[in-house]
C-alpha cells in the first residue's frame, strides 16, 4: 500500500501541488471518505485527519497476522513498530529510530520526563498549551510532584520567547508547544530558547503535535531534548499512535524514568530481574510495558503519505487553500 502512495504522487513530479493534479491523482487515495458526501469540505484536521483507504488494509494486515500466525504475530509486529519509528524519526529530523518512543498519547510523553526527575522539577511553561499537557502540569504541581511557572501571552495575545527567556533562573525543563493550539501561532525565535535555556542549564520538551506534518521540522537542528506529538491530526494515523522524542545526548547520559515496564529492560525476553534494573541501551531504554501493535499499521499509510507529498508542498498549498477560503468569505461579508 505504501508504494501505491508513492506512486500516485509520481505523475505531479516536484512542482507545486494544483488542484486538477490533486483531483486527478491524490483524491482516489482518499475514495472511502470522499464517498460519505461529495459536497462536503471537511476542515477538522487539525483533530482527526481524514484516512486513507489504505489505512484499513494496513489495519487488516496487522490483525491478520494475530489470526494466521498466534503468538509468532510479534515478529511481524515488533518489525512495524520498528519500521514506524524509523518513519517518524525521517520526518521529524531525529538523527537515529531510536530517539523515538511509542507513547500512546502527548501526555503520556510529558509524564515520562517529567517522572526522569528525581525531585520535583521548575518547570517554566506557558498558559497556551494544550490542555492535556496544562492539566498535567497542574496536578503534577498540586501534588508537589512539580513546581510551574506559568508565561503569560502579552496584550496582543501571542506569546513571545523573550518573555520565557528572561525566567530561565533556576529552571529544569521548559514546556512549550512550537504552535499555539488555540491560536495558531507558530512560535518564532525557538532556536534562542533552546540555547538559552540549555545555558541555563534546563532541558527542553517541545510540544510539536499541532505541527506536525503540516511544517518542516528539525529536531535535531533544533536542538531540543525532549518532543512530543502522534499521528491523530495531520499524519491520518488516528489516536493512541504517539510519540516521545529523546535526544541522543540525553540518551547518552543514561537518563531513565519512572514510567518504564518490561520492554524496557536490557534482554527483555531474557526475563531476567536483575536488582537494581537493567535498561535496553539507547531509546529502548524508554519503552514501556506491552504496546498496541496494531496502533503502527494504522499509522502506516499517513506516514507514507506525508512523506510522498512532502511536508513542504503540504505547506504552501495549505497557505494556498487558506488565502482561497479568506478571499472568499471577504466577498460574502
Amino acid at each position: 500500500m505504501t508504494r501505491a502512495i508513492q506512486a500516485a504522487f509520481a505523475p505531479l513530479g516536484p512542482s507545486p501541488f494544483d488542484a486538477a493534479g490533486l483531483a486527478r491523482h491524490v483524491f482516489p487515495l482518499f475514495s472511502r471518505v470522499l464517498a460519505r458526501d461529495g459536497e462536503e469540505i471537511y476542515l477538522a484536521n487539525h483533530s482527526l485527519g481524514r484516512p486513507l483507504d489504505a489505512t484499513a488494509d494496513d489495519l487488516a494486515e496487522g490483525a491478520g497476522a494475530w489470526f494466521s500466525r498466534m503468538d509468532d504475530a510479534w515478529n511481524p509486529w515488533w518489525d512495524e513498530m520498528q519500521a514506524w519509528r524509523a518513519a517518524t524519526a525521517r520526518l521529524t529530523g531525529a538523527p537515529r529510530a531510536d530517539c523515538i518512543v511509542p507513547k500512546t498519547s502527548a501526555g503520556q510523553g510529558l509524564r515520562a520526563v517529567l517522572n526522569s526527575f528525581v525531585t520535583a522539577p521548575r518547570v517554566l511553561t506557558t498558559l497556551g498549551e494544550f490542555d492535556s499537557l496544562d492539566h498535567i502540569l497542574k496536578q503534577y504541581a498540586d501534588r508537589g510532584r512539580a513546581v510551574v511557572e506559568w508565561t503569560a501571552p502579552r496584550e496582543d495575545g501571542r506569546f513571545h520567547v523573550d518573555d520565557l527567556i528572561e525566567r530561565l533562573d533556576g529552571i529544569e525543563l521548559v514546556v512549550v508547544s512550537q504552535v499555539f493550539f488555540a491560536s495558531g501561532q507558530v512560535l518564532a525565535g525557538l532556536p534562542r530558547l533552546v540555547e538559552a535555556a540549555h545555558a541555563a542549564g534546563a532541558r527542553v520538551l517541545l510540544d510539536v503535535y499541532h505541527g506536525y506534518g503540516v511544517l518542516p521540522l528539525d529536531l535535531a537542528a533544533l536542538g531540543v531534548d525532549f518532543a512530543i506529538a502522534g499521528s491523530y491530526k495531520y499524519l491520518r494515523g488516528g489516536p493512541g499512535v504517539c510519540w516521545l522524542y529523546v535526544s541522543p545526548e540525553v540518551l547518552a547520559e543514561g537518563l531513565t524514568t519512572l514510567d518504564t515496564g518490561w520492554f524496557a529492560k536490557k534482554d527483555p525476553f531474557a526475563y531476567r530481574r536483575p536488582t537494581p534494573p537493567e535498561f535496553a541501551a539507547g531509546g529502548d531504554g524508554w519503552l514501556e510495558s506491552t504496546m498496541n501493535p496494531l496502533g503502527f499499521y494504522q499509522a502506516r499509510a499517513g506516514l507514507a503519505f506525508v512523506a510522498a507529498a512532502g511536508v513542504e508542498r503540504l505547506r504552501a498549498w495549505s497557505l494556498q487553500q487558506k488565502r482561497t477560503l479568506a478571499e472568499a468569505l471577504r466577498a460574502r461579508g
